[in-house]
């Protein structure tokens, strides 16, 4: 077994010497630059040094600093990279607010703080530190959603490993800690991270989390084995040194060049097995066990033949893990026989790449995959990717009741995000939630009263979107009802059908007067809005297939017809020479992207544009546009020697563009916006523009100073009248914003 716990080299004082100590990494795992590695550890150090005191220490006695090279210890058996162990060596410190991400990025790069900051969005999901959250682990679904919101949160398989070093310290650390703290950091690594370990092939680091938790969880079993293991330690040393010797005599008189080891059962598997199998200790096959590694595939097979020539076979004790691999790719041969002395004693057989694999997992395909994972745009590294979110995949072990397996894979799609309640439970829902929508989710009542929410201890708008990790507040009011602005998509409230329905099925429940009431003032506040005064009522619910105006106003009151449906409508009835959901054509030519074939090139308006022959860019690539004379934009990759030479001589004449990815019909509109007038105004609704890439072609501001209102007249382009409706709801959204409305021309041509 690949031995992770180490005594640190020291100097004369006691402290720990750092040369001795990187130099002993370097024998492991070659470094690139040890300097950068002995720098972050004497920043570690100094850091350390310098806190006041220490926050999210798990144990008495533990710091930062000898964390982190603890952790580095662990990573560097598994082989990984120096950013890995410099980001390993610092984390505990970021983590305990000594420092901060800017700051590692300023001294170690973008690819350090990277990880570091995986690792700590993957600490959102701890609850060792946290009382609170304990309640987090009280039900199966629970662990379930935790184990799901982890693999969504890893996009670099260093993150998770950081994290499993990180976990394993921990548990270690907790040995003396009180016997409540022991069990929540147990029931924390048995539940999610053994089983990770479990996943990414990491048989060692496995076998030592589920020990450890299992020693805190289920002390009086722990101890039982333990025992029993003990008695006849001795004596089963000397049984297992009498079979190596016989089997390795026959390997080498077969040619075989083997390496064969006593292989030491771990305390939790045996008391799996003896639950599982309904048996007792003796009946335990596995206690003396030998694993022999052999340079090829055809030796296992032949090792496996002079194994069962010279001890009996038990029957339907046989594994062939290399023909038919497990899940998490672990691949050897299991054999049980009647040894010497009539005991029993099983066998495993694989080669020495196989045990690298099942000792170091994902690490040994990290190894020999050959190229750099820390480049993003490496298909190697987008390989190993695809590879670890495949492995991840919970099966037999987690006990796959009702088909858990294929939900599982199901769920790890992206159109899912995990959150935490105040009290540390996780739930799930769809990508583009928000907290309106999460507190539906909780409960309806929660929902109803919602007031206000708080993510991550910061107070946020209802309309903000969610992310997974984040905690969630919801701040409730004393009168439970919604808000019908909460049914208005342009306001982007409820993204969700569940909420949505929650919201609809309210106003259904309330008095017709009151909906239609309010379906009449939502009605005629849009249209008013979007200057489509003109739609005549008798029409437009004949067109509906509605009885009554008071039937419409109901509906749309009460949630029943989508307000813009109605809009939609209307418009159609009021110009029917436009197409559907888009505004009336003007007489002015819309803006248009570049085309050549079927690529469009954002950016050029309706210039002509052609493609470079020099360097022949294909969408995907980094490019520039240059203004020919006479020719449109030429457009170049970024990188041609060509467009590189244009720079220097003509830079004037170069363009940004880019790649766009269909054709898109825009139309101008003018809108007109009231506002008491106040610092910053102008600038807010041309961010709020910008941020919806909203092409704006006339603007024009005046303010009366007497009453202090300004007003705005803008010329905008805009696909639909969806659009339209969406973009002038956010405006009033705005503070000060009196009124914003579409201003039609009564003169157009």
């Amino acid at each position: 077994m690949v031995q992770v716990r180490a005594q640190y080299p020291t100097n004369g004082d006691g402290s720990v010497d750092i040369d001795a100590w990187i130099d002993r990494i370097d024998q492991r795992v070659s470094l690139s630059s040890p300097q950068v590695l002995r720098e972050a550890c004497e920043w570690a150090l100094q850091l350390e040094q310098e806190a006041i005191a220490a926050e999210n220490i798990w144990a008495e006695g533990a710091s930062s600093y000898t964390t982190g090279l603890e952790m580095a210890e662990i990573l560097a058996e598994l082989k990984l990279d120096q950013d890995s162990l410099v980001a390993a060596v610092i984390y505990r410190a970021v983590r305990e607010r000594k420092t901060d991400l800017p700051a590692v990025e300023r001294r170690f790069g973008a690819v350090v703080a990277g990880l570091v900051d995986g690792v700590q969005r993957m600490a959102a999901i701890s609850v060792s530190q946290n009382p609170s959250k304990a309640a987090a682990f009280s039900s199966q679904s629970q662990v379930e959603n935790l184990r799901k919101m982890l693999v969504t949160m890893v996009d670099d398989v260093r993150v998770a490993l950081i994290k499993l070093a990180e976990r394993t310290c921990a548990i270690r650390a907790v040995k003396d800690a009180p016997e409540e703290k022991r069990y929540r950091v147990a029931r924390e690594v048995f539940d999610i991270y053994a089983p990770l370990a479990h996943r990414l092939g990491i048989g060692h680091i496995k076998w030592e989390l589920e020990d450890l938790s299992f020693r805190y969880i289920e002390p009086l079993q722990y101890k039982q084995i333990a025992n029993l293991l003990d008695e006849r330690r001795l004596d089963r040393q000397e049984y297992i040194d009498d079979v190596m010797t016989q089997l390795r005599e026959q390997l080498e008189e077969a040619g075989i060049e083997a390496e064969i080891t006593g292989r030491a059962k771990h305390i939790y598997s045996i008391w799996r097995k003896m639950r599982r199998k309904n048996i007792d200790f003796s009946q335990v096959y596995d206690v003396r066990a030998v694993r022999v590694l052999v340079p090829l595939v055809r030796d296992c097979y032949t090792s496996l033949g002079i194994v069962h020539s010279l001890w009996r076979h038990i029957p339907n004790e046989f594994d062939d893990y290399i023909a038919n691999p497990k899940e998490n790719g672990y691949r050897s041969l299991h054999t049980a026989v009647v040894g010497p002395s009539g005991k029993v004693l099983e066998v495993q057989i694989r080669t020495q790449a196989m045990h690298e694999e099942a000792e170091l997992g994902v690490c040994a395909h990290w190894r020999y995959k050959g190229t750099d994972a820390g480049s993003s745009s490496s298909t190697a590294y987008e390989d190993k990717i695809a590879w670890l979110r495949q492995v991840l995949e919970w099966h037999e072990e987690m006990g796959d009741i009702g088909g858990l397996a294929e939900q599982l894979r199901v769920d790890f799609e992206p159109d899912r995000i995990y959150l935490f309640t105040p009290d540390g439970h996780v739930l799930d829902v769809p990508k583009g939630a928000t907290p309106l929508d999460f507190a539906y989710r909780v409960h309806t009542e929660i929902g109803h009263s919602c007031r206000g929410a708080k993510v991550n201890g910061r107070i946020v708008p209802l309309s903000y979107v969610l992310q997974t990790g984040e905690q969630v507040e919801i701040i409730t009011g004393k009168q439970s009802g919604p808000s019908r602005d909460w049914l208005n998509p342009n306001l982007g409230y409820v993204n969700t059908s569940r909420a949505r329905a929650k919201v609809q099925h309210w106003f259904k429940q309330q008095a017709r007067e009151q909906n239609v009431q309010a379906g009449k003032l939502m009605l005629d506040r849009e249209l008013t809005r979007l200057a489509l005064n003109g739609a005549d009522y008798a029409h437009l619910i004949d067109k509906l297939g509605i009885r009554s105006q008071e039937d419409l106003f109901a509906a749309v009151g009460s949630g029943d017809i989508r307000l813009m449906h109605v809009v939609n409508v209307a418009q159609q009835l009021i110009e029917p020479d436009s197409h559907s959901e888009q505004l009336e054509l003007i007489p002015k030519r819309p803006s248009k992207p570049g085309r050549r074939g079927d690529i469009f090139i954002q950016g050029v308006g309706n210039l002509l544009t052609q493609l470079a022959g020099c360097c022949q860019p294909v969408p995907g690539d980094p490019i520039t546009g240059y203004i020919t004379l006479g020719r449109g934009v030429t457009v170049h990759r970024a990188d041609c020697a060509t467009a590189m030479q244009l720079q220097d001589r003509d830079s004037d004449r170069l363009i940004e563009v880019s790649w766009g990815s269909e054709r898109v019909q825009t139309y101008p509109v003018e809108i007109f916006i009231k506002a008491y007038d106040r610092s910053g105004l102008l600038r807010d609704v041309s961010q709020m523009l910008a941020n919806d890439k909203i092409n704006v072609l006339e603007v024009s501001t005046r303010t009366n100073k007497d009453d202090n209102y300004a007003a705005m007249l803008l010329t905008v382009e805009v696909p639909n009248i969806n659009m339209l409706g969406r973009l002038l709801a956010r405006i009033s959204q705005l503070p000060n914003i009196i009124e914003a409305r579409r201003n039609r021309k009564e003169n157009r041509a």
